[in-house]
C-alpha cells in the first residue's frame, strides 16, 4: 500500500506572513507534492501558515490525515527553525516511530546541530528536494538502506551521518510542481489577486558574499522558456491566477531564454502580472528588451541596490554599480515598470554621517519603491568570516529575518539605527515626486501597485517600531557572532554536487 505522505507549512511570526492580509501558497513544498505524486504516493499539504494555526490544530490535522511521514519545511528557513522544532516535538508523542523529515536550506548547513539537539528530527534533506525525497519515501517505503540515497543526513550508530551530496538537477522540467494540493481561491496577494509563487531559474553566477541562496542551488539552470509560459498560461486560464510571482535571485541572467520566455508568454495572450527581483546591470544590459518585459506582463522588479559605498560593494563582491542602479531605475520607469530598491544597513562599522549619505543616494536613485532591510550574516556564507567578531544584540532566531536588528555597531546604538532607518523609509517613499507619481500616473495599474504598497508598508512600519519599543530593553551585546552561531561553514557553501552539462546545438544558445 502506497505511503501517505503530510507536508507541513509551519505557522510564522515574521512580518511578511502575519501582517499583510495575504498570503502564497509554498512553492517549495508544492514542488515536492508533484514529484511524490507521480511516485504513486499519497499527499496532503497541511498550510499551517495561511490561517497561523496553534500547535493543538496542527496536532489534530495530522491524525486526522493519518500520515506515515512528515515532511516540514519553510522559505523563511532560519528564523522559522525554532517554530519548527517546537511543532515536531509537540507532534511525537502523538505519532511515535514516523519518520519526521525536516527540509530547506537553515537545514542543509546545520544538519549536523540539528541531529545533535533535536531528537524529534529523524532526517534531514540537504538541497533541492524534489528527486531526494521522492528517492527517500520509495527507500522508507521499500525498508531501503537509507546510505544509499545521496543529499540526506539521519543518525547512524546513535551520531550524526551525512550521505554524499545529491546531484544538481539539470532539467527542472522533470519535476513537476504539485499545483493540484491547494484551492488557488486560498491564496492572493498585489491587493487581492489570485497568486502563485514561480520559478523560472535556480542559482546564480554572482559570488555576493553575503547571499544566503547562492550555494544552495550552487549553480544557475533554468526551465524550458516555452513550458515555462505555458505553465503560467495554464494556471491563469484554468484556475484564475492572475499574480506570479518569482522565487528567482536572477529570472534574467540569461539573456536568450529569458528572451525566449517573453516571447512565448506574449504568444499566449494572457493577462498576467509578473514581479520578481533582478540586477540593476540585466536591467541596463536588457534595454532594448523592455517593451518585451512590459508586454509580456513585468509591472515589478526588485533591485539589489544594498549600498552606496563602492567600497561596501566591492568588499561583499556584488559586481554592480551604482551607474548601473540610477539607470537601471531611469529604464524601468521609461517603460512603465515599478522598481523597488533593497539597502541593507550593517555591512560595516556605520557612523551617523553614513545613514545620512545612505539616505541622500536613496532620494538621487529615486526608485518607486524602498525596502530596508538589516544585514543577518549566515553561517554558511563568506560574510559570515568577515563578521564573525561581531557582537550579537539578537539571540531569538525568529528574529533573523533581515527585518530585525541582530548585529551590534560600535558608533550608532540600536534606537538610533532604527530612527534612521524608519526616517529613511518615511522620507523617501512619502517625497513629493513619489506621491505625485502614484496619484497621477496614466497607468492604473502602477496606482493600484503603488496604493496597494503604501497599505502594507503603513501596517509594517508601526508594527517595526512597536515592536522595537517592545523589545528595546532586552538589546544588549552578548557573545561574537562565532560563539552564537558556531565556526563557519563556508567551506560547505556549495550544497549540490555539480553535474557536467551536456550541451547541443538546440540548446546551446539558450544556456
Amino acid at each position: 500500500m502506497p505511503l501517505r505522505v503530510l507536508l507541513l507549512n509551519p505557522p510564522h511570526g515574521s512580518i511578511g506572513s502575519r501582517i499583510p492580509t495575504e498570503q502564497l501558497p509554498p512553492l517549495g513544498l508544492l514542488s515536492l507534492g508533484g514529484p511524490l505524486l507521480d511516485g504513486g504516493f499519497t499527499v496532503e499539504l497541511l498550510d499551517a501558515d495561511l490561517h497561523n494555526l496553534r500547535v493543538e490544530d496542527i496536532r489534530h490535522r495530522a491524525l486526522r490525515f493519518a500520515p506515515d511521514v512528515l515532511l516540514v519545511g519553510h522559505a523563511g528557513s532560519t528564523s522559522a527553525h525554532p517554530v519548527v522544532v517546537r511543532i515536531l516535538g509537540a507532534l511525537r508523542p502523538a505519532l511515535p516511530g514516523m519518520p519526521f523529515v525536516y527540509g530547506g536550506v537553515f537545514p542543509t548547513y546545520h544538519w549536523q546541530d540539528v541531529l545533535e539537539r533535536h531528537p524529534e528530527v529523524d532526517i534531514v534533506v540537504r538541497g533541492e528536494g524534489e528527486r531526494t525525497v521522492t528517492t527517500l519515501v520509495q527507500a522508507l517505503a521499500t525498508g531501503s538502506d537509507l546510505e544509499s540515497v545521496p543529499g540526506l543526513a539521519f543518525r547512524r550508530a546513535g551520531q550524526p551521518y551525512a550521505t554524499p551530496a545529491a546531484a544538481m538537477i539539470l532539467d527542472l522540467d522533470g519535476y513537476r510542481v504539485g499545483w493540484e494540493l491547494i484551492d488557488h481561491a486560498d491564496y492572493s496577494y498585489w491587493g487581492k489577486q489570485r497568486a502563485v509563487v514561480v520559478q523560472f531559474s535556480r542559482g546564480c553566477p554572482y559570488p555576493c558574499s553575503y547571499c544566503g541562496q547562492r550555494g544552495f542551488w550552487t549553480q544557475r539552470r533554468h526551465r524550458d522558456p516555452v513550458r515555462f509560459a505555458a505553465e503560467i498560461a495554464r494556471l491563469h486560464r484554468e484556475h484564475g491566477v492572475q499574480m506570479f510571482n518569482f522565487a528567482d535571485e536572477l529570472p534574467t541572467g540569461n539573456r536568450a531564454a529569458w528572451k525566449a520566455f517573453l516571447e512565448a508568454l506574449i504568444a499566449e495572450d494572457v493577462s498576467v502580472t509578473l514581479v520578481g527581483s533582478t540586477r540593476a546591470g540585466d536591467i541596463v544590459r536588457d534595454a532594448e528588451l523592455l517593451p518585451l518585459y512590459r508586454k509580456a506582463g513585468v509591472i515589478r522588479f526588485l533591485l539589489g541596490i544594498e549600498s552606496y559605498d563602492e567600497g561596501t560593494l566591492a568588499s561583499i563582491r556584488k559586481g554592480a554599480t551604482t551607474r548601473d542602479d540610477r539607470e537601471a531605475i531611469r529604464l524601468m520607469r521609461e517603460h512603465g515598470m515599478i522598481s523597488m530598491a533593497t539597502y541593507v544597513v550593517g555591512f560595516e562599522e556605520e557612523r551617523d554621517f553614513d545613514y545620512w549619505r545612505s539616505f541622500q543616494q536613496l532620494t538621487l536613485y529615486d526608485p518607486d519603491q524602498i525596502q530596508l532591510l538589516y544585514i543577518t550574516p549566515h553561517r554558511w556564507t563568506p560574510f559570515f568570516d568577515t563578521v564573525a567578531h561581531r557582537r550579537v544584540i539578537q539571540t531569538d532566531v525568529t528574529k533573523w529575518d533581515y527585518k530585525h536588528q541582530v548585529l551590534a555597531t560600535r558608533h550608532v546604538p540600536p534606537w538610533r539605527v532604527l530612527l534612521w532607518f524608519k526616517l529613511m523609509e518615511l522620507a523617501v517613499q512619502l517625497r513629493p515626486r513619489m506621491l505625485r507619481r502614484t496619484l497621477t500616473h496614466p497607468d492604473p495599474n502602477y496606482r493600484h501597485a503603488m496604493r496597494w504598497y503604501y497599505a502594507v508598508g503603513r501596517r509594517v512600519w508601526m508594527h517595526e517600531v512597536a515592536e522595537f519599543l517592545r523589545s528595546f530593553p532586552r538589546l544588549r551585546e552578548g557573545v561574537t557572532v562565532r560563539e552564537f552561531w558556531g565556526e563557519s561553514l563556508s567551506a560547505r557553501e556549495e550544497a549540490l554536487a555539480r553535474v557536467p552539462r551536456r550541451t547541443s546545438p538546440q540548446r546551446s544558445a539558450a544556456d
